[in-house]
């Protein structure tokens, strides 16, 4: 390590070149699904997120609904319920004024099963 300027990269010769070109190499060809799997944990990490995801599991809500749920207010509901629409976790409703929301289970069955087969074959 180098103390000299607090730089945390290792400074010793690389040991395996080779391995190391190879894993970066991998690492870059796997850039857009690694990508792709951030944008998905982004959404699972969110306390809020995936609580209403659970929420609307069950129930078709509109925003003040689950607002109500979460004890949450319509603003912030309305931002979660945004970011979960535009990644296309859940489907819209207009009914009049309203607007209803519920999860596209189909959607996110085959994200985590996408994530899941992509963190298999690279971990497990």
């Amino acid at each position: 390590m180098n103390t000299k300027d607090n730089d945390p990269r290792c400074l010793i010769s690389c040991f395996e070149p080779a391995k190391v070109a190879a894993v970066r190499m991998r690492l870059e060809q796997d850039e857009s699904d690694i990508k792709a799997v951030v944008r998905i944990f982004d959404v699972l990490g969110n306390r809020t997120r995936l609580r209403i995801l659970l929420t609307l599991a069950s129930e078709e809500l509109c925003v003040c609904d689950i607002a109500h749920v979460l004890n949450l207010s319509i603003s912030a509901a309305s931002h979660q319920l945004r970011a979960l629409h535009d990644r296309e976790w859940l489907r819209m409703r207009n009914d009049g004024k309203m607007v209803y929301y519920r999860t596209d289970p189909q959607k996110i069955k085959h994200l985590l099963s996408v994530t899941n087969a992509f963190l298999e074959e690279r971990i497990a």
